[in-house]
């Protein structure tokens, strides 16, 4: 009997196509918008996620100075700058630090031949490609007599690399950083861009006494960051806390007093920004759903229209032994078939918008399965609600008054 239910159901709709399109359309578009906005934000979400990691795992950086935000934006306070001696002072006497990386940099261009880039060089040292899990492509380390002597010589990114070499290996060639000679030792593997948006390949590595003796000019003192690796496992909040303690003893600040220096967790930025990504598609899911909303009061104009032109045939029915039941059956079998229907439009709509999307984003196309069958399950759920007061309308027809009716 209830398939018979879902054939008669199935040729009513036939008969009102266009009617029952138009119908549908709101439970349509109601299912895609819920399932591309999930979609696009699980995908913005593992991009997020992927790009803040690529500075590294089990890691802190560390900045001098503080943002301060007004009505013309963030700006950064100046402040006194790191040192070799604050650098080891962490190494040392933090227990959860593994590995300190001290960076200072600056904009310069990189000649090699008649070609030239305008780069950003770093000056810092092997512990940097530890602590951003940052591996070799081709070439070496610097060694320790580099290190220690501020040796002429330079690690470069991926973007350098094809801007200034192409697809020659560059290992053993010497390039000039404006006009220091600089000899290429390695090319780091490619990396792609960061959470910031910023080409994470486009930059050159030098000695960081190198750095600081020849591009700087401050022989000590040029530490313009340091990014601190952490034990694997250990509870990067207290490692953040001893960092702050020991950086306010060693900068002799008060209690009370504001530090001037910044301690930034990349976790807690992955945590913040996915936590407000997942906000943002929950807002727009549910402004989506009222669209599911809308559609069902359409099924229910649609069923009490349906009710009014088959007045008589209801009449028949109920005059030749078909039960109250039966009758109330068939109109909500009607109106759940119709919002599924328009369910499974809906979610043929997403899915595919949702890719389109995901393509021109450039983001991972992650359907969710859990909230498609949700979506489903909804639709026929608003079918049920919607349909029942036109089904029940037609159940308790008078028969004789029915089959009065023109």
């Amino acid at each position: 009997m209830q398939w018979n239910a879902i054939t008669l159901a199935l040729a009513a709709i036939r008969r009102n196509l266009m009617r029952s399109s138009l119908t549908v359309l709101g439970i349509v578009i109601g299912v895609a918008a819920v399932i591309v906005m999930v979609t696009l934000g699980n995908g913005a979400t593992a991009r997020v996620t992927s790009e803040i990691s690529s500075l590294g795992t089990n890691i802190l950086m560390v900045m001098p100075g503080q943002e301060r935000f007004g009505m013309g934006g963030g700006t950064r306070e100046q402040a006194r700058l790191f040192d070799a001696s604050d650098m080891e002072a962490l190494r040392d006497e933090v227990p959860g630090v593994s590995m300190v990386a001290p960076t200072a940099s600056k904009s310069m261009q990189v000649i090699y031949g008649n070609t030239n880039w305008s780069t950003s060089v770093y000056g810092t040292n092997n512990e940097y490609m530890k602590v951003r899990n940052w591996p070799i492509a081709s070439g070496r380390d610097f060694s320790d007599a580099e290190l220690a002597a501020g040796g002429a010589v330079c690690i470069i990114g991926a973007t350098v690399r094809k801007e200034l070499f192409g697809d020659q290996d560059p290992v053993g060639s010497n390039v000039r950083l404006q006009s220091i000679s600089c000899q290429v030792i390695a090319v780091l593997q490619t990396k792609g861009q960061s959470g910031m948006g910023m080409d994470q390949d486009d930059l050159v590595l030098t000695p960081l006494r190198m750095f600081q003796r020849r591009i700087s000019g401050n022989r000590d003192r040029y530490i313009s960051g340091l990014l601190v690796g952490t034990h694997a496992g250990s509870d990067s909040s207290k490692v953040r806390a001893d960092v702050e303690l020991l950086l306010r003893q060693r900068r002799k600040i008060q209690p009370g007093n504001d530090d001037d220096f910044m301690v930034r967790d990349p976790q807690e930025l992955i945590s913040t920004l996915t936590g407000t990504t997942k906000l943002l598609t929950m807002l727009l899911g549910a402004v989506a759903a009222v669209s599911l909303l809308v559609g069902g009061i359409g099924i229910m104009n649609i069923m009490l229209v349906s009710v009014t032109e088959r007045t008589r045939e209801i009449g028949i029915r109920l005059a030749i032994g078909a039960f109250e039941q039966d009758v109330m059956t068939q109109f909500l079998v009607e109106a759940v078939v119709l919002s599924s229907l328009g369910g499974l439009m809906g979610v043929t709509v997403g899915m595919a918008a949702s890719y389109i999307g995901a393509q021109a984003l450039e983001v991972a196309f992650l359907p969710d399965v859990k909230i498609i069958v949700v979506s489903c399950v909804f639709s026929a759920f608003v079918g049920i609600l919607f349909g029942f007061f036109p089904a029940r309308k037609a159940a308790q027809l008078d028969p004789i008054e029915a089959l009065r009716h023109e």
